[in-house]
């Protein structure tokens, strides 16, 4: 069996960026409306180095027939642009985030899905409107449409590998966060609810199964 050892700076290092994820996640669980909650991660944003966030979920948010998670600090004339053409859904950086559950740097995007014409130049208009090279979290939660949190660099501005691990938990810590605020998780004593036995039912009819089948 293959075995090895992480140096001990690699651990320094790490129990550092632990140490600044709870404490933001102490600082995100503390927030009492959505706009301290954009201000936290856009402080957070600015201390490493970067310039953009946005943290939303992957619709037309303006036109969303339910509540929709959407904060972001993004120049204006890009979410005009976005807005105008309805890029929620269909955006390249969106439609990347649904094929894995951790954060991708977006020059990986080529190698994730097939670029189109079209995404080529929605990436291109994106640096016209100022924003750089990106890292995104991608957030799905069971009953929701799926969501991300992304984390940019103003446009001719590297972004560092060093903090892409701490970009993964705070992107993580802050979505969370946003559903808290926004009551997308919020348990409405009104709701319809299901006993065990309907749960264990609907679990099975959902596999596939028989009448007689799920009786048994």
């Amino acid at each position: 069996m293959a075995s090895w050892s992480v140096p001990r700076r690699d651990v320094a290092r790490a129990m550092t960026l632990l140490r600044i994820a709870d404490e933001f996640s102490e600082a995100v669980g503390n927030a009492a409306t959505p706009e301290a909650l954009e201000a936290l991660v856009e402080s957070m944003v600015r201390e490493m180095g970067l310039r953009y966030f946005a943290l939303t979920h992957h619709v037309d948010v303006p036109r969303a027939p339910q509540p929709a998670i959407r904060l972001h600090n993004y120049p204006p004339a890009w979410v005009e642009y976005f807005d105008t053409h309805r890029l929620g859904p269909s955006d390249p950086v969106h439609r990347a985030s649904h094929l894995t559950s951790i954060g991708f740097r977006w020059s990986k995007l080529a190698e994730m899905i097939e670029l189109t014409a079209r995404d080529r130049e929605i990436l291109e208009r994106s640096r016209w409107a100022g924003l750089g090279d990106g890292f995104t979290v991608p957030a799905h939660g069971p009953g929701e449409s799926a969501g991300s949190c992304s984390f940019v660099t103003a446009n001719g501005r590297a972004l560092r590998s060093e903090r892409l691990p701490l970009l993964q938990l705070v992107g993580a810590i802050a979505f969370e966060g946003a559903r808290r605020l926004s009551g997308i998780r919020s348990l409405a004593s009104d709701r319809p609810r299901l006993t065990d036995r309907q749960s264990d039912c609907l679990y099975w009819a959902a596999r596939g199964k028989s009448d007689w089948e799920i009786a048994q």
